[in-house]
């Protein structure tokens, strides 16, 4: 039996919410993998063991540029440490200005977009001027350059932390806005099915039979409620299967919705500030606290 450790359990609590018992007992389960415990919590809880996955801890902010009449467009993210200087308009005018350089002049990674001509220097040397003033640090984490096969849309969300690049074939800007918008809103983690990885959907699918086993469900109907749910999830998951989030009847969904506009979506790109980063938290009492004990240490 494997050797389930303190550490193991709070790593399985933070990523899914559940309380330590079912953890360790889900770990105890699974005989130590992860990844199962979590498909078996799921199974016992729901969604609910998966609402901490989503947490976005870092800050800063997303940029777009389009240019050339919507037929190039760019998508960064700059990141700092604390939601004030995301706020900061020379840290926006950093990220913004990054952001142009992207669409202008194709650097190939970060590291060359950094080495390029920005005011009296590099953005390099901009950014660590910057960093001197503001006294935080300041990252330009990621970003994308892209041609549109159609046009390119945007919107950007919630003081910048998140930002669509939407390229739109056929229907109009009023169209690209909303479909930016609902991008924002509803997170899509693909455009369709097709990008939808089958491990994730097998899982899904395993998760519904257990569930409906647990509920005492007959075997027979077992294979047709799992579809059902594999369903669900798709629509869920992928922009095309979404329900429209101006919807009038609250029942279009966004592919009935071009189809009904003579449009189609040939791609989009979703940044949202800090996912997949961990953001240094501080309790600001105690490091107050901190700093007054190694001040009166420092006097005797």
């Amino acid at each position: 039996m494997a050797d389930i450790t303190a550490s193991m359990v709070k790593a399985l609590r933070e990523k899914t919410d559940a309380p330590m018992m079912e953890c360790k007992k889900a770990l105890t389960e699974a005989g130590g993998n992860m990844a199962k415990a979590e498909e078996i919590l799921r199974v016992k809880l729901g969604n609910k063991a998966t609402k901490a996955a989503s947490r976005i801890t870092a800050e800063g902010q997303v940029a777009i540029a389009i240019v050339n009449g919507g037929k190039l467009g760019a998508i960064l993210e700059g990141n700092c440490e604390t939601d004030f200087v995301a706020k900061n308009d020379e840290f926006r005018a950093l990220v913004q200005n990054a952001a142009q350089l992207v669409v202008d002049k194709n650097p190939a990674d970060v590291a060359a977009l950094s080495a390029l001509p920005s005011g009296t220097g590099t953005l390099e040397s901009t950014r660590a001027t910057l960093v001197g003033k503001i006294g935080e640090n300041l990252t330009l984490r990621r970003f994308l350059r892209l041609e549109a096969k159609g046009t390119f849309y945007s919107y950007i969300h919630n003081g910048a932390k998140i930002g669509v690049l939407l390229d739109l074939v056929g229907g109009d800007e009023q169209l690209g806005k909303d479909l930016s918008m609902h991008i924002a809103a509803s997170k899509p983690r693909t455009l369709d099915a097709s990008g939808v990885d089958a491990e994730l959907i097998e899982t899904e699918r395993r998760i519904a039979i257990e569930k409906a086993r647990e509920a005492n469900k007959p075997e027979a109907m077992l294979d047709k409620i799992a579809e059902g749910a594999v369903q669900k999830f798709l629509q869920e998951v992928t922009l095309l299967g979404q329900i429209f989030v101006k919807a009038e009847d609250g029942r279009q969904t966004v592919d009935q919705l071009l189809k009904a506009r003579g449009a189609s979506v040939a791609g989009y790109t979703l940044y949202i500030v800090g996912d997949g980063l961990e953001k240094r938290s501080n309790d600001f009492a105690a490091e107050v606290a901190q700093q007054a004990a190694a001040a009166a240490a420092a006097k005797q």
